[in-house]
């Protein structure tokens, strides 16, 4: 079978289209995470940023710089912001603390408030709100948090396994969450009350870096080459063999498209989900890809580890 798959993709590849990038976004440090809400695109860095892209207006249109933290030598460096988000107006950054803590920052009407202190003692690795009242956080023991911002507290804290942990991500209506970790294990889990709902397994073998989710979806790019798509509604998982570790992935709105981070050069290869061939492959990227996120399904934003955020027209 594996023999048959990558005979299939190489075969695909001869009637794929390369696309180089439409432009280049450039901005204030190495590139950490990236979301997109309503037209505007924003990005967290390592230079301690959080950057307001308007795709639209093609400018950035707002900046937030945290303070310069202590290292574990004890000099200042700028905080690594390792995820943004936005809800109604307020924006969310999980950022490096003093000597490789974690904070949260809410940023609203230019008032930026610390929720999440090293006090805490929370190892977060990933956050996202759920609503203006709720945020979800994903700590690098494989514990997930729903946390109430109004009364500071944790609802629930539930450990998934002893592996460590990955990545998740939300479905478009916040409900539902897929938490992927090092033992290539992925958990659905119903974001109310941390209920694990399933069990994707089988799809990888080895650390699942990064998961999207849209639709009846799942797509887990696995350091063991293989990109994987589950499909909730059925026990279906269609396997996309890569030349080198898959970094990133990224889902169409629709769920017709999946994107993985695809080979050493660092290439984004699209394929249609609706018949698994091969369709567009992007070349481009400056360096190892951590973030890909459809703008639509024809346009898609890249980031890897360097200042450069890459856009994409499909043809």
């Amino acid at each position: 079978m594996k023999i048959i798959i990558l005979l299939f993709l190489n075969f695909t590849l001869l009637f794929s289209g390369d696309i180089t990038p439409e432009k280049e976004i450039k901005m204030g440090g190495n590139i950490m995470d990236i979301t997109i809400v309503d037209d505007i695109l924003y990005a967290g860095t390592d230079a301690g940023t959080l950057e307001a892209y308007d795709i639209k207006q093609d400018k950035i249109i707002k900046t937030i710089k945290l303070k310069d933290i202590h290292d574990f030598m004890g000099d200042l460096m700028p905080p690594k912001i390792y995820s943004v988000d936005i809800t109604n107006g307020k924006l969310l950054l999980l950022s490096e603390g003093e000597k490789g803590s974690r904070e949260v920052y809410i940023e609203q009407n230019s008032k930026l408030t610390k929720v999440i202190t090293p006090k805490d003692k929370l190892t977060i690795n990933k956050a996202k709100f759920i609503d203006d009242s709720h945020l979800f956080l994903g700590l690098m023991s494989n514990e997930i948090i729903l946390y109430d911002l109004k009364n500071r507290k944790q609802l629930y804290l539930i450990q998934l396994s002893q592996s460590k942990f990955s990545d998740f991500a939300l479905n478009e209506d916040k409900t539902k969450a897929v938490i992927s970790c090092e033992s290539g294990i992925n958990y659905l889990v119903d974001i109310k009350n941390g209920k694990v709902l399933k069990v994707l397994k089988g799809g990888n073998k080895d650390n699942v870096f990064k998961v999207a989710f849209k639709k009846d979806k799942i797509s887990a790019a696995g350091q063991d080459r293989v990109g994987a798509v589950y499909s909730l509604d059925s026990a279906n998982i269609d396997k996309f063999e890569a030349p080198f570790l898959i970094y990133a992935t990224g889902l169409s709105a629709d769920a017709s498209k999946v994107a993985y981070a695809f080979g050493i050069d660092n290439e984004i290869a699209i394929f249609d989900l609706n018949n698994g061939t091969k369709i567009y492959n992007l070349k481009g990227q400056k360096s190892t890809l951590n973030s890909i996120v459809f703008y639509n399904n024809d346009t898609i934003f890249s980031g890897s580890d360097d200042k450069f955020i890459m856009r994409w027209r499909l043809k």
